[in-house]
């Protein structure tokens, strides 16, 4: 089984694509992550001001929950018709997204782990922290990182423009 790290962005449906092209027929988890409220409210710089009705947190809690809802079972739709026997799961974080996506790998034996990559430059990763580069540094299991396709495609371009120039 194979645990594939979705957020419903382009990267990671190119994942989907991708993973579906290697793995075929292989069972498939489509994980979406959410962050419940207060954890958020821990990050975030000093000043937000008091909350005053806990039934509130609960009500965003529920909306980000179903959110990665369904975020998970828009990826599992995806993986399915990239021809993963799939199905979709959300987990809440309380660290980082890196660390949830490998408790889940843990959690669910999974085999492998598949996930996009923004494909950010090396600053901009240093600063925002790459999900990617965190699992692919302590995942003790295979890691599949698919480029951004629009990444890719600049890297296919860039190797076409210096293969010309040596010709």
């Amino acid at each position: 089984m194979i645990l594939i790290a979705y957020d419903s962005s382009d990267d990671a449906k190119a994942a989907i694509q991708h993973a579906g092209r290697l793995m075929r027929g292989q069972t498939a988890i489509v994980l979406s992550i959410w962050e419940p409220f207060l954890t958020m409210i821990a990050r975030a710089p000093a000043g937000l001001g008091p909350i005053n009705d806990m039934s509130d947190i609960e009500r965003i809690d529920e909306t980000l929950r179903r959110t990665a809802e369904r975020h998970a079972q828009e990826g599992e739709q995806l993986a399915r018709a990239a021809g993963l026997e799939a199905s979709s799961r959300v987990a809440s974080r309380s660290g980082s997204v890196a660390e949830a996506i490998l408790a889940t790998a843990e959690e669910t034996g999974a085999a492998a782990i598949v996930l996009g990559s923004r494909g950010l430059t090396s600053l901009k990763s240093v600063i925002l922290g790459s999900v990617s580069h965190a699992i692919v540094q302590h995942a003790d299991r295979p890691v599949l990182v698919v480029p951004s396709p629009a990444v890719a495609e600049r890297r296919q371009l860039h190797t076409r423009a210096s293969e010309e120039q040596a010709l």
